[in-house]
């Protein structure tokens, strides 16, 4: 009987605390997600946080890369040329028989002369550039935002004009006549094109010549006495490497750009991720063993990742110049600063800075007779991927809506570079005596060798085993582009 008792108490108490403890539960607020998702809310093991914060870090890398690519490719085009030919307001290379394969730099127009200088208002001060007539330029700062467009978009209207560069901590007068503007970076991109002539069946880059030397530039506040006078080495048939880096020493141009720029000229939220891999602007750059190996290893990824963007195209389709064509617009029909309709476009900006430089409002906007458009492509008619062992055709309708004139050239597709070849120069242009089919049309050919019957002008070199590009150039561009009457065909592969 007792033990009957007792084991009643004793199973009356354990309902008694199964109660109470189903009471207590009832009571308890449940733990949050994130601590379910993360370790049961304890601290990481110590080898994860470090392997996470090592990802995190080759994560901000690769993040960096891509956002001042821009700023490194114009680095790049500047170091290269002032190992050459020094530095100076006053130099102004010129390549006077045109720029071809020996001069590394992302997608260059062999078809008009280049003159191109890295002006420093920081040592200057505001800088005055007395430009031609007729020239196709600008100026950018070091992002490669335009500050003015020079010439029939710009505010001299093909009529030249004088040009007032200041700095952007510039505070002092600004005289009146002057077409003024002042600069977000110390260092200034001047890049100038001038038209070559028809002369003989073909192009006489004599006049265009002349007109970039009629450049001026000079300090504002400089006496004539003192400004130094002009110099214009002239940089064709070079050997120049003006690409930008492909191992650590992008990061270490990185840091000496953000030291020597106004703090301004980045925002803060770009200037936090450059903080996170160690790039603060006036503090030492010092990362470790481990990070220099994260660098190395974005600094290789990322060029990778910016192709793989541009290889599989974009799945809006805005990349597409036309809707039964192959050609693509390299601004995706966004502004020349990357606007797409609410957003900054990071990938197409990217895209473009790997193979290409210097994106300015003349090339985006419809200006009839004076912008001017690249469509280009990297596929045949079928789709496929140009490749330099096979031989191709390319026919232009007749009458190419330019009203300058029209330019066809191949690239590397990596970086937009010229294909080493023995032809110099891939490309050809209206000044050539191209013979025309019976219907007016042109026909361009590509291949590692010249067919038979095709003329040296229409012919363009490539490499076996090697992709390239294909760029239309139509300068001062007409409205039979802009509302689509006229396109140029699909490049197809001849059997």
């Amino acid at each position: 009987m007792v033990s009957m008792q007792r084991t009643f108490a004793v199973s009356a108490l354990a309902a008694a605390m199964a109660f109470v403890s189903v009471a207590h539960a009832a009571d308890q607020a449940p733990a949050s997600p994130l601590i379910n998702q993360i370790n049961n809310g304890n601290w990481l093991d110590p080898k994860e946080a470090e392997s996470l914060r090592d990802e995190l870090y080759y994560q901000r890398a690769i993040h960096a890369y891509m956002t001042m690519l821009p700023a490194l490719n114009v680095i790049g085009m500047r170091d290269g040329s002032e190992r050459e030919f020094s530095a100076g307001y006053n130099v102004l290379p010129i390549w006077k028989q045109r720029m071809d394969s020996r001069t590394m730099v992302p997608s260059p127009d062999a078809d008009v002369i280049y003159a191109m200088s890295y002006l420093d208002l920081k040592k200057t001060g505001p800088l005055v550039v007395k430009a031609p007539p007729n020239v196709i330029g600008m100026f950018t700062d070091f992002f490669q935002r335009t500050i003015t467009d020079v010439g029939a978009i710009g505010p001299d209207r093909a009529r030249g004009g004088l040009y007032l560069l200041l700095p952007p901590d510039y505070n002092g007068p600004v005289p009146a006549s002057y077409f003024a503007f002042k600069s977000p970076t110390y260092n200034v991109f001047l890049f100038f094109r001038t038209i070559m002539a028809k002369g003989g069946g073909k192009p006489d880059p004599a006049p265009a010549v002349k007109a970039a030397e009629s450049t001026r530039v000079y300090p504002l506040w400089a006496t004539e006495k003192d400004a130094k006078p002009m110099e214009f080495p002239d940089a064709s048939g070079k050997p120049l490497n003006m690409m930008y880096p492909t191992d650590n020493e992008y990061w270490t141009k990185l840091k000496m750009f953000v030291d020597y720029e106004p703090v301004e000229a980045i925002d803060p939220e770009l200037r936090g991720v450059l903080a996170s891999i160690g790039i603060i602007k006036g503090q030492p750059f010092q990362p470790t063993d481990r990070q220099q190996e994260l660098l190395k290893k974005a600094v290789e990824t990322a060029p990778k990742m910016i192709l793989a963007n541009r290889q599989l195209g974009r799945e809006d389709g805005r990349h597409l110049y036309y809707p039964d064509r192959q050609y693509e617009n390299a601004w995706a029909g966004g502004t020349a600063e990357w606007m797409q309709d609410s957003y900054l476009d990071v990938n197409q900006r990217a895209n473009f800075f790997q193979f290409a430089y210097s994106s300015a409002p003349a090339m985006v906007m419809h200006t009839t007779g004076a912008g001017s458009k690249y469509p280009f492509t990297a596929r045949d008619a079928d789709g496929k991927f140009l490749e330099g062992s096979h031989t191709y055709k390319l026919r232009l309708p007749p009458n190419a809506p330019a009203a300058l004139f029209w330019a066809v050239s191949a690239y590397n597709i990596t970086d937009g570079t010229m294909p080493e070849t023995k032809q110099l120069l891939p490309s050809t242009n209206g000044y050539y005596d191209i013979p025309k089919q019976p219907d007016g049309s042109i026909e361009i050919w590509f291949g590692p060798d010249k067919p038979t019957d095709v003329a040296d002008a229409a012919f363009i070199q490539t490499i076996p085993g090697r992709n390239f590009l294909v760029a239309l150039r139509l300068y001062g561009a007409e409205d039979a582009f802009y509302d689509q009457t006229w396109k140029p065909d699909d490049v197809v592969k001849v059997k």
